[in-house]
């Protein structure tokens, strides 16, 4: 069993920058991927980044050249920088083990 909780979320200007972190908990050796996913109203739940217990790194062509994800053990990271209004989005953490895990999710929201 594994357990994620995210945090970071918040309101922030366009433009601006927010760092989400997520800490796994659990079983977190049988985890071989994290990544991020975003669900905006009206949108399909969508994969941000990603990343490999290796540190290789996929992003969506939406974000790439402005998020960068990191992982540190039981810990990733979305270093969100160039925001925009169309990045508003519940943000969750997921991780891929012997099954599927996903967080509760934390909302992002920029203003313009």
């Amino acid at each position: 069993q594994v357990q994620l909780v995210e945090s970071g979320g918040g309101l922030v200007q366009a433009g601006g920058s927010l760092r989400l972190s997520c800490a796994a908990s659990g079983s977190i050796f049988s985890i071989n991927l994290m990544g991020w996913y975003r669900q905006a109203p009206g949108k399909q739940r969508e994969l941000v980044a990603g990343i490999t217990r290796g540190g290789s790194t996929a992003y969506a062509d939406s974000v790439k050249d402005r998020f960068t994800i990191s992982r540190d053990n039981g810990m990733v990271y979305l270093q969100m920088n160039s925001l925009k209004p169309e990045d508003t989005a519940v943000y969750y953490c997921n991780a891929h083990g012997v099954r599927e895990y996903w967080g509760q999710g934390t909302q992002v929201t920029v203003s313009s």
